[in-house]
């Protein structure tokens, strides 16, 4: 089950090992190259870069698109890294030194701008970019997307909902205000009383700050990457004041500091907390792993800034681009058509847990069966926000999570034009990033 990191982004399960072709030294085409069959005759060989998927479901798709290409390609997938800091830094160092062995490459929803400007990877040819951006999630386009030309297709997505127990709170709260004031009820009544959140000093932690600045009315940069925006609305300054709000009340976990998705699970299903921003994989974690608790286990929208403003969670996931550099592009955009097949969006979601970007899927009674939250999914999907666009997403990003941490130091006064000046350094390329 891969979780959101940056972007998701998504992050594989401390349980889960890395496996397979790591090759982050080895940048010759040689290391694992792609290509026809020996003897020069039989189907091409598309080396397929992505992070480790443990339930089989992008195994499973890759194999069936061979076969079902009857002859054209064969998809050889290579496992990157488990984290995302890996998973870039070895396709980047790759792609740099001109390496043609990559094909097809599992991009965090993050790093099109910085991949496209780097020319590593190719736009889609007019004709089949129309077909993708046909039924797929608007949001997940924007991520795919850039100087109007799509270089990516999107292949799975990702938000947050609340999870609450139902036997500690009668209904969920709509607002971080309520919420905050529910917690502090129960810690009066010596109830477990945590809101788990990802704090920790990384992307998950800008992922949190995005979602805020959104809801409240405002973006981190402009469309086009080369303004702060975090004024609009007062957006910026409303943000983190919600963090200060819940670092000093006592919904903050002490490990608030240090916490990552999976902690905030392990949390939740040790029963220290009523409330959890979290991805759906903790949904069947808990049905597995606790079910004393998860009887209880109930979801709901992410709550709001502000009353009466809608909220929109910041959306992750991973979009496919063929490398530019690969000598065998038609069958590589080929193969990425077939990967994002409604069959294989659907075994990724109910087996791998990932939800997917064709909207039909949703409306799908079948689907909808064997994924009970699909409405609060595809309403957050619909209206989700993106992360700040631009090349220089890794810097801003590390700024973020950098200028923030630990949240029980943030001064939300003094914090925001030290954060706007940080950001705008980074998106121009000035000074050194932490």
């Amino acid at each position: 089950m891969g979780l959101d990191h940056g972007g998701g982004q998504r992050r594989t399960p401390a349980r889960v090992l890395a496996a397979g072709c790591i090759a982050a030294l080895a940048l010759s085409a040689a290391a694992c190259g792609s290509g026809p069959s020996a003897g020069g005759s039989g189907p091409v060989t598309l080396a397929w870069y992505i992070f480790p998927e443990p339930s089989g479901s992008f195994a499973k798709a890759a194999a069936e698109c061979s076969k079902d290409s009857n002859g054209e390609y064969r998809i050889d997938i290579h496992n990157l890294p488990a984290s995302a800091d890996g998973q870039r830094e070895e396709m980047a160092r790759r792609l740099a030194a001109g390496d043609t062995s990559l094909d097809i490459l599992g991009l965090d929803v993050t790093w099109t701008p910085e991949f496209a400007e780097a020319h590593w990877i190719a736009p889609w040819p007019a004709q089949q970019a129309a077909q993708i951006r046909k039924g797929t999630l608007k949001p997940m386009l924007d991520t795919a997307t850039w100087n109007g030309k799509l270089y990516s297709a999107p292949f799975n997505t990702n938000t947050q909902l609340l999870w609450w127990r139902n036997d500690l709170v009668d209904h969920p709260p709509k607002t971080w205000h309520e919420m905050l004031s529910v917690a502090a009820r129960l810690a009066k009544q010596g109830k477990p009383h945590y809101v788990e959140i990802q704090g920790a000093q990384y992307e998950g932690y800008t992922v949190w700050f995005n979602t805020l600045v959104n809801s409240a009315g405002g973006k981190i940069v402009s469309d086009n990457g080369r303004r702060v925006l975090l004024d609009k609305n007062n957006a910026g300054l409303k943000a983190l004041r919600v963090i200060y709000d819940l670092a000093h009340s006592p919904a903050a976990d002490p490990s608030l500091p240090v916490q990552m998705e999976d902690q905030n699970r392990l949390a939740f299903e040790a029963g220290k907390a009523p409330f959890e921003l979290n991805y759906p994989f903790v949904y069947p974690s808990a049905k597995a792993d606790v079910p004393k608790i998860f009887k209880h286990m109930r979801w709901a929208p992410y709550p709001r800034v502000e009353a009466d403003r809608p909220v929109h969670v910041t959306i992750g996931g991973i979009d496919l681009a063929v490398s530019a550099l690969s000598q065998h592009k038609k069958e590589a955009f080929d193969a990425i058509r077939c990967l994002r097949a409604p069959k294989h969006e659907v075994t990724n979601a109910v087996k791998g847990g990932l939800p997917p970007v064709l909207t039909s899927i949703y409306h799908r009674k079948s689907f909808q069966k064997v994924y009970p939250f699909w409405k609060d999914i595809l309403h957050e999907l619909q209206t989700a926000s993106i992360r700040a666009k631009t090349p220089a997403y890794q810097s801003v990003s590390l700024e973020i999570s950098y200028t923030l941490s630990p949240p029980d130091s943030v001064d939300p006064k003094a914090d925001l034009p030290l954060l706007k000046t940080r950001i705008d350094d980074a998106i121009n390329s000035r000074g050194l990033v932490p």
